[in-house]
């Protein structure tokens, strides 16, 4: 690959192994992150592309900025947000500055600096607490949370992009990412890696509610690999597309199935549900197969082991 890349957030979870999948395919790329919550531990592989790769601290709400780095630019993978439903909850107008007005400006600054696509990281929180399974890309947009509604933002100023000004944009609705490099520690960490953390160190693991909802859970090679077939497909431009498993999971299901990899029973705390959460995700993963390629590398049982070997070895 002879193209240059730019990664927003890509010294985060998932941006950083967007960023070293392009660097081993090859590619020049330009990371830019503010690290709030992307790390350089998160970017081990970085002396090793040294003659490839550039960091630019900074942040997405930083239009001039933006412009400036997108300079050269062919594609721009925008992974920078604010993640968390339960942060968004108590911060509303942070989820809105980073996630809406911060895709609003990746676009803007891919306009002016006449990138050709933009492949953006949008949410299954979109569509909703809805009881229809599994979700499709043409059911109507529902966000029950400040950071569903904020995601429902970067996708309409997507499309507008692409119709007025011919920026090509992909938006991918991942469907609860997890994997190596996913931080534990934080009050907002997604399930699995709290779950993998707690149980290495005896401790009871938290649920929130019952334990019944369900997840498509994503080990992050097959999130990896969509944004890659998505800077390239031809069909592509102008569409969002679920980014998924194809399978649902329980968290109680999660349990025992960690259970079974470490050999010993996991005690378990129950907190009351959480705002803003979904009770049950399933993506309908036809249209990526069709315009995309897409289909998952990595299954979920395979993705929780690699990624309970992960934590085991003391990274994170």
């Amino acid at each position: 690959m002879k193209d240059r890349f730019l990664v927003t957030g890509g010294a985060g979870f998932i941006g950083s192994h967007v960023t070293e999948r392009l660097l081993v395919l090859g590619a020049r790329v330009r990371v830019l992150d503010n690290f709030s919550a992307g790390t350089r531990g998160n970017l081990p592989f970085a002396p090793r592309f040294r003659d490839l790769l550039e960091i630019v601290e900074g942040d997405v709400r930083d239009l001039d900025l933006l412009e400036r780095v997108a300079d050269g630019v062919s594609v721009i993978f925008h992974q920078a947000a604010m993640r968390s439903v339960p942060r968004s909850v108590k911060d509303p107008l942070g989820a809105h500055a980073n996630n809406a007005t911060g895709t609003l400006n990746v676009l803007e600054a891919a306009r002016r600096a006449r990138v050709r696509r933009v492949v953006f990281a949008s949410s299954s929180s979109v569509y909703g607490d809805g009881a229809e399974l599994p979700k499709r890309e043409d059911q109507p947009a529902a966000p029950i949370s400040p950071y569903a509604a904020s995601k429902v933002a970067g996708e309409q100023y997507a499309a507008v992009w692409s119709r007025l000004y011919g920026v090509e944009t992909v938006g991918l609705r991942y469907f609860n990412v997890f994997g190596p490099r996913q931080d534990p520690k934080s009050e907002y960490a997604a399930v699995i890696p709290r779950f993998i953390l707690w149980a290495l160190a005896g401790e009871p693991l938290e649920i929130h509610g019952d334990g019944t909802q369900s997840r498509d859970f994503t080990y992050i090679d097959n999130v990896v690999e969509a944004n890659v077939m998505a800077a390239e497909a031809a069909d592509a431009a102008g569409e969002v597309f679920n980014v998924g498993c194809g399978e649902r999971v329980s968290l109680l299901e999660i349990i025992a199935r960690l259970e079974r990899l470490l050999g010993r029973e996991l005690r378990r705390r129950h907190t009351p549900p959480r705002q803003g959460d979904v009770a049950h995700t399933l993506a309908d993963l036809s249209k990526a197969k069709r315009l995309l390629g897409y289909a998952p590398l990595v299954g979920f049982d395979e993705g929780l082991r690699r990624t309970a070997e992960y934590f085991k070895g003391g990274i994170g």
